[in-house]
């Protein structure tokens, strides 16, 4: 309740979208190789940016 209105770190947005883009690549990777490939380094280049942010 008390949590309602607080605001995400970058680091927690970030994260979120890694794990949207890798479920992404996930279900790509079944239909078409290429695009879950793009999805991968996607994911890859926001995961680099949270371990800078770690750093």
């Amino acid at each position: 309740m008390f949590g309602l209105f607080k605001k995400k770190s970058e680091a927690e947005v970030l994260d979120i979208q890694y794990q949207k883009l890798l479920e992404d690549a996930y279900k790509l990777s079944k239909i078409d190789r290429k695009a879950s490939d793009a999805k991968y380094s996607e994911a890859d280049a926001i995961l680099k940016k949270i371990e800078s942010l770690s750093n």
